[in-house]
């Protein structure tokens, strides 16, 4: 008979993990992992990665979920590859081939690629994929598309901050592009690609998609799951940014300690601080972050606040592991 199998012991955990997340795995998948390694009591992520798709995914826990729909709303950087001369139902290499068409290299010169590049720099529109999350009538568009049932959808108005185009050769030695595409929230690169193709008369799909920022946050300060789980539990906590790690493009306002206690009850504070959308506010005794707000006509007006026993737990640090709690295997 196995031995019984000792429960996990969860504990508050406050701050953000920035995951390389691998090809296979969902963003679900690798936040319960890392949830499980850190043994946190509340986690969730900023945005989905395709289980196609590696790279950059932060992950908030504890106070820090508080600010992650601000990675959500944040620019995107990838690397991406689109295959010439073939297209899938899904836009990527997991559907079944469409079409296939004859590409010739002769024809994909620099100007031509500068000029599809301009084409889809700046506001463009983009109809969703079939094979994506969003919802019609309550049910995602996906489970649609798995039924057979091609549904009707309105084009999207998206924003490419940034694109580079070049032609590159896939392992076979096939004609395919490279894509470097900063991108606002919204986009399917998935759909950026098929679009380029059929720009370039050939039809393309996606073979590699790597997110390579969000928000400021580049893949190189990232850690890998297997990593995570070779380190012991205070080498993984240490692997911990603080929350404010989500606010890097927030104006700091630090607040004395009569000031602060009334701003963290909800109270806006008067000061000479110039109009501002998005202010990270800190406590100054100790410096700790209190919350988020905005400034207007000289009032710091909090938007979304921490608690004080989060607070506290924060400048404490997390608690030790208690000897209970040994953790089960996945």
């Amino acid at each position: 008979m196995d031995a019984p199998r000792t429960r996990v012991v969860r504990r508050p955990v406050h701050g953000v993990l920035l995951i390389d997340k691998p090809l296979g795995i969902t963003s679900n998948q690798a936040l319960q992992k890392a949830k499980w390694l850190l043994r946190a009591e509340k986690a969730g992520h900023t945005g989905t990665l395709d289980p196609l798709a590696s790279g950059v995914l932060p992950l908030c826990f504890g106070a820090a979920t508080k600010f992650s729909q601000l990675q959500l709303e944040a620019a995107k950087t990838y690397e991406a590859v689109a295959l010439l001369g073939v297209t899938t139902t899904t836009g990527d290499a997991e559907g079944e081939v469409l079409e296939r068409r004859d590409v010739d290299p002769a024809q994909l010169t620099p100007e031509r690629l500068a000029a599809v590049q301009q084409q889809f720099t700046g506001p463009i529109r983009q109809v969703p994929p079939m094979h994506s999350a969003l919802k019609k009538d309550g049910k995602a568009l996906y489970e649609y598309a798995r039924a057979g049932i091609a549904v009707e959808r309105a084009p999207r108005d998206v924003v490419i901050h940034a694109l580079e185009l070049a032609l590159t050769h896939d392992s076979q030695a096939q004609p395919a592009i490279k894509m470097i595409v900063t991108c606002s929230k919204g986009t399917y690169i998935r759909t950026l690609g098929e679009d380029i193709g059929a720009a370039l008369g050939c039809g393309a799909h996606l073979t590699f998609l790597r997110r390579t920022g969000t928000g400021g946050i580049g893949v190189e300060r990232c850690i890998t799951l297997q990593q995570l789980e070779a380190l012991d539990e205070d080498a993984r906590l240490a692997c911990l940014e603080p929350p404010q790690a989500l606010l890097a493009d927030h104006v700091h306002v630090t607040l004395d300690s009569e000031n602060a206690g009334r701003f963290l009850s909800g109270m806006r504070r008067r000061g000479p601080w110039p109009d501002a959308p998005a202010v990270a506010v800190f406590g100054d005794q100790p410096r700790a972050l209190l919350g988020v707000g905005h400034i207007v006509g000289g009032e710091l007006v909090p938007d979304r606040l921490l608690s004080p026993l989060e607070i506290q737990q924060i400048l404490e640090g997390t608690p030790r592991p208690q000897a209970s709690g040994i953790l089960e295997k996945l």
